[in-house]
């Protein structure tokens, strides 16, 4: 009745099946890892944010490399604006995803240090690329900043090129090295991201908050690819089943059909 299943065509039937299995198993796996990843990425962003804020040097110092437990902690810092030092960064987009700059500013510490700091999003110029953006001043002398603690940007983690030969003053990426030796000073390692004070004019506009990665929908396909695996072999059976009817019911009417004559 079954010797069907050793046809070429269910041969091959069951070896797909036979595969389908572990690679579905082996996919909610790593759908899994992703979730306890991202939930894990999410608990230290939250404890980062929760967390109260501490003076910038208790957590970086110049050539410091900013951690994944230190990256979102707000700090504080005392010190001035440097605007003659000032710079963009290109590309960068607001929460109406306009497309314009991030300012950053050095900011000197009461030691003489050198902080970098992201002061928010300014629109581009419409009629230029290459024209320095209208940014509004920091307060003037000696004040205290807050902000989110972030790591130097690089290519890798941010996927943006860092492109050669741009406009005077304008750049891709926030790096801490690198501004160091253009400014000749000694720089923190990373940035932050300013928080406080709050412009007065609504620009430049502040960077947002980190947002949460959607851990759940990798558990969801997590379970998904766990039931489509479980899914092949039940189906095969059915199949293998629904043959074995349809080949019976197609020999008995073959039976029928010859004794009909003889019974003549």
């Amino acid at each position: 009745m079954y010797r069907f299943l050793l046809s070429r065509q269910w041969v091959i039937i069951t070896l797909v099946a036979l595969l389908l299995i572990p690679t579905m198993i082996r996919l909610g796996i790593w759908q899994m890892h992703r979730y306890e990843l991202r939930t894990e990425r999410n608990e230290l962003v939250s404890d980062a944010l929760a967390a109260e804020p501490v003076p910038v040097q208790r957590l970086t110092s110049p050539g410091h490399t900013v951690t994944s437990d230190e990256r979102y902690r707000t700090v504080t810092a005392k010190g001035r604006f440097d605007t003659g030092d000032e710079v963009v960064v290109r590309r960068r987009t607001n929460s109406d995803d306009e497309v314009g700059y991030h300012v950053l500013t050095p900011f000197v510490l009461t030691d003489g240090k050198v902080l970098l700091v992201n002061r928010g999003w300014v629109p581009a110029d419409r009629t230029s690329q290459s024209a320095f953006p209208e940014v509004p001043a920091p307060p003037r002398g000696e004040i205290t900043v807050t902000g989110r603690l972030m790591p130097d940007e690089t290519t890798a983690s941010s996927g943006i090129k860092d492109l050669e030969g741009l406009p005077d003053r304008q750049v891709m990426l926030i790096n801490s090295e690198r501004e160091a030796r253009r400014l000749g000073v000694r720089v923190l390692g990373g940035y932050i991201a300013q928080t406080a004070p709050e412009p007065a004019g609504g620009l430049p506009e502040p960077v947002g908050e980190p947002g949460k990665e959607d851990a759940a929908l990798n558990y969801a396909y997590a379970v998904q690819w766990w039931l489509f695996s479980a899914a092949v072999p039940v189906g095969w059976v059915v199949l293998a089943r629904r043959e074995a009817r349809e080949r019976a019911e197609a020999a008995r009417r073959a039976q029928g059909a010859e004794a009909e004559p003889a019974a003549v």
